[in-house]
């Protein structure tokens, strides 16, 4: 197979354009989240919830958070799975990893001390689900041991496993709090299982489809992988070290840019590394640092103009001032007019869609 050769402009292209943050915008939701196969979940809410302010960022004004939980809740086309929002098309995929869990011996070991605990819980679920945690009795016989914050907080860590394992399913949400119950009543009975190994393969050409280049081997981190295996075609970018993957659907597509406001979660950002290699952007999210150790801020939102990430915004959405208040606008290069233009018609954009008003404070 021969191995594409793309310079920086065209692995950006690719990038933007496979998480639909070119022009023109996609129209609904599911087809936002079947494309980016996965939305992940973030409590901190300084500006929007994470999940809501990367369908905003896609979608714009036209998407309303009440279409998510929908969509999770009452038409079952979206679930919910280790803090990730996913397309219910692709619950096959994850079934036969379902069965595998849990992987570690101390996991399996603490199941099988508290197999009554689970059978309590499996039960009341059957009998009165969905439920919040605190409603879930400990019955536990051994507790969960832990040097964090999940130390004994045993039904918690119990529905974890149990949702990991295929046998319950997150039904919705109370506010930010979970909704638990038993699986058959949140997936489609009959979902077709896609056997282990097979389901890896296709996971890696998803995401490959979602990023459009990525590398083949990359980090290990928690939750999405980011890289893909040996999905896609080999590719070379110019001036980046090492072998990349290419989705060959997303190679001599045409290409229009829009401005965008971008979560810190955002999968065209969350892989630093290759954020570094093709837009040659540096990002961290400030939110852990002590404030006077902050260059950007707290929860500053990356601003993709074209095919560039050009700056950060440093904004806060203070619902009880009824503002959207924005205390700087880091320009990573000089603003042309234009794009001065661009990120404010898109600051005024996301204040009308959190119903606020933007406020630059003196």
């Amino acid at each position: 197979m021969s191995v594409h050769r793309l310079d920086r402009a065209q692995a950006r292209r690719i990038a933007i354009r496979a998480q639909l943050l070119a022009a023109p915008r996609p129209t609904d939701l599911l087809t936002v989240v079947r494309q980016l196969t996965l939305v992940q979940i973030d409590p901190t809410a300084a500006v929007a919830p994470s999940a809501d302010l990367v369908c905003w960022s896609r979608l714009g004004s036209s998407y309303q958070p009440a279409q998510m939980r929908e969509a999770l809740e009452r038409h079952r086309t979206l679930f919910e799975h280790q803090a990730m929002v996913r397309p219910m098309d692709d619950l096959g995929l994850f079934l036969a990893g379902m069965a595998a869990s849990p992987g570690h011996e101390r996991h399996r070991e603490w199941l099988r001390a508290n197999d009554s605990f689970r059978r309590d819980v499996l039960d009341l679920l059957g009998r009165s689900g969905p439920l919040l945690s605190r409603d879930i009795p400990d019955t536990s016989a051994v507790p969960w041991p832990s040097s964090g914050w999940t130390n004994n907080r045993n039904v918690t860590q119990m529905l974890e496993f149990l949702v990991l394992g295929g046998e319950v399913a997150i039904a919705g949400r109370q506010g930010r709090q979970r909704l638990w119950d038993v699986a058959e009543r949140v997936y489609p009975a009959g979902t077709p299982v896609v056997e282990l190994e097979q389901a890896r393969r296709l996971r890696n050409e998803r995401r490959l489809r979602a990023l459009g280049v990525a590398r083949a081997k990359a980090v290990i981190v928690p939750g999405e992988p980011a890289d893909v295996g040996d999905a896609g075609e080999p590719a070379v970018i110019e001036g980046v070290a090492g072998e990349w993957r290419v989705d060959p659907a997303a190679l001599g597509q045409p290409f229009t840019g829009r401005t965008a406001l971008l979560s810190p979660f955002d999968r065209l950002v969350h892989d630093r590394v290759r954020l570094a290699d093709l837009f040659e952007y540096e990002y961290v999210l400030e939110m852990y640092k002590p404030r006077a150790s902050r260059r950007w801020g707290y929860f500053a939102l990356p601003i993709l103009h074209g095919d560039r990430l050009v700056g950060k915004v440093d904004a806060m959405a203070e619902r009880r001032r009824g503002t959207l208040t924005v205390h700087a606008v880091h320009e990573d290069v000089p603003f042309t007019p234009e794009v001065t233009r661009a990120v404010h018609e898109e600051l005024h954009d996301l204040a009308s869609w959190l119903t606020l008003t933007v406020e630059r404070p003196r």
